[in-house]
């Protein structure tokens, strides 16, 4: 039941994504291809485009191509370049995709152990100056915008250092400023987190069963105490993944990243309405699968989770 559930609510999200995907170009005041192909362009190509498009049919006719070309993997040409739209998604999300898993890698990796240190360094109230450097940075580190930090760390590290390329992607050094500035913001939200799970988990009856057992350290913190704390940075760390894809647009425009979300940025101010559209129900249909995944592997891992009574 608690499958049947997910995979209903999973199946509505969707259909809701795909009209409000097909309403986008509907609700743009005045003629979409006019504004696309420009005031001077002749009323016999903007008629041929609006057919292309399926615009001069009825609205009816016109959602059911829509969904029929969805399903089909057909989501029509680009106004500007006259490439498929599905060839251009296919072209472009290895190298967002790239990004976001690796900026997601670097952000468990890293704020798994560091949360867990502070915590354990922290337990008790001792350490009260490491706990307050500890939340300060962290609660600044979260609230800079991506965009900023990439900002930043091209000014740094490329410009005045010159020690990583600024732009473009051109063997693994490219990576490293992207990755770096999606993934800093993620491992202060989660370190945070692991430490209060870390402090719940350390303050229940079985690890000190654990420590009056005089358990060594590596196993009293690895066997014990990170297994029973994984769930809420499971849960957290699924929905950083999510928001992660869809938080490229902004770090690949920076560093000019030939990604899906350069790609569009680039539609949206030509004006390619099937370009922008198509790219922002992958970024949606990529959100919902990923959150579906979690709450699943979520009530697996932990059948007492409360997710399975919702």
């Amino acid at each position: 039941m608690f499958l049947l559930r997910r995979l209903a609510r999973l199946t509505v999200s969707l259909a809701v994504l795909l009209f409000a995907s097909f309403s986008m170009i509907h609700l743009i005041p005045g003629d979409p291809v006019r504004a696309s192909l420009g005031t001077a362009a002749p009323a016999e190509l903007v008629a041929a485009r609006r057919a292309e498009l399926g615009l001069d049919e009825p609205i009816h006719q016109q959602l059911l191509g829509y969904l029929k070309g969805v399903l089909t993997g057909d989501f029509g040409t680009s106004l500007q370049t006259r490439e498929t739209v599905a060839g251009i998604i296919a072209d472009r999300l290895p190298s967002t995709a790239e990004l976001a898993v690796l900026a997601a890698l670097i952000a468990l990796l890293v704020a798994i152990p560091m949360g867990m240190w502070l915590a354990i360094r922290t337990e008790n109230g001792r350490n009260p100056g490491s706990e307050l450097a500890f939340t300060t940075a962290t609660g600044t580190i979260a609230a800079i915008p991506e965009f900023l930090l990439a900002v930043g760390l091209v000014v740094v590290f490329a410009i005045t250092l010159g020690w990583l390329p600024p732009a473009g992607k051109d063997g693994p050094a490219s990576y490293v400023l992207p990755v770096i500035a999606l993934a800093v913001g993620p491992v202060a939200v989660l370190a945070r987190l692991v430490r209060v799970e870390a402090l719940r988990e350390l303050d229940k009856d079985y690890l000190r069963m654990a420590r009056a057992k005089h358990l060594p350290r590596r196993r009293l913190y690895l066997r014990h105490l990170l297994p029973n704390m994984l769930t809420a940075t499971l849960t957290v760390g699924g929905l950083l993944l999510a928001s992660l894809i869809p938080g490229t647009v902004l770090v690949e425009n920076v560093f000019a990243w030939p990604g899906l979300g350069q790609r569009m940025t680039e539609s949206i101010l030509q004006k390619d309405y099937p370009v922008a559209q198509a790219v922002i129900l992958v970024y949606g249909a990529i959100v919902l699968l990923v959150n579906f995944l979690v709450d699943v592997a979520l009530g697996v891992l932990d059948p007492r989770s409360a997710i399975r009574g919702t």
